[in-house]
């Protein structure tokens, strides 16, 4: 999947939770903090890929690129398994428990956004010709359906025109069916 399809993802696991899970108070900087932490979550395991996203939005994001993508094995190895979402976890964990003493915001919300981010990009990339070894380091690559001819190429035509607009769809029903609650998200922000 390209980026920002993985941006969208994310964005939309994100919406389907704020839908489905009952709301408590949220600031609005714990709003924003989460949602930024979402897109980051759900471009985070390309970062064993040199050209990745998130690389090229960093200043000298692609020399950090080249220096760790070796050190994760190369793309969609570790970060593209269930330890890659372990290790994501439990370094942001780590991070965000730096940052508590500078940022007031309930990390445990930004954590959770982080993760579904993460865990949306694996499902994502799942439906691609790749697949991705969920069960590192058994060295099997999964995906869906099981016959590799019939997933997409990432950046293909089928991704395109296809799985964008319907994950752009899937938003605009979330929000047309469950108004009242993204309306009462809203509300409750301070």
């Amino acid at each position: 999947m390209t980026g920002r399809t993985h941006d969208l993802a994310a964005f939309t696991a994100l919406n389907m939770v704020l839908v489905s899970v009952p709301l408590e108070n949220m600031t609005l900087a714990t709003a924003l903090v989460a949602f930024t932490a979402n897109m980051i979550g759900g471009l985070a395991p390309d970062l064993d890929q040199p050209t990745a996203t998130l690389w090229r939005r960093l200043r000298g994001g692609s020399l950090l690129g080249k220096l760790l993508s070796p050190l994760l094995g190369g793309h969609r190895f570790i970060s593209h398994s269930v330890i890659g979402i372990v290790m994501f976890g439990v370094i942001l964990q780590i991070l965000l428990e730096l940052l508590s003493t500078v940022l007031i915001v309930d990390m445990n919300v930004v954590w959770w956004a982080f993760m579904i981010g993460v865990f949306s990009h694996l499902i994502m990339d799942t439906f691609t010709r790749d697949g991705v070894p969920w069960l590192f380091p058994i060295p099997v690559r999964l995906g869906f359906p099981p016959i590799r001819l019939l997933r997409m190429k990432t950046g293909g035509l089928v991704e395109k025109s296809f799985v964008f607009p319907v994950l752009v769809f899937i938003n605009g029903l979330l929000i047309y069916f469950y108004y009242d609650k993204v309306l009462l998200f809203f509300k409750l922000l301070q």
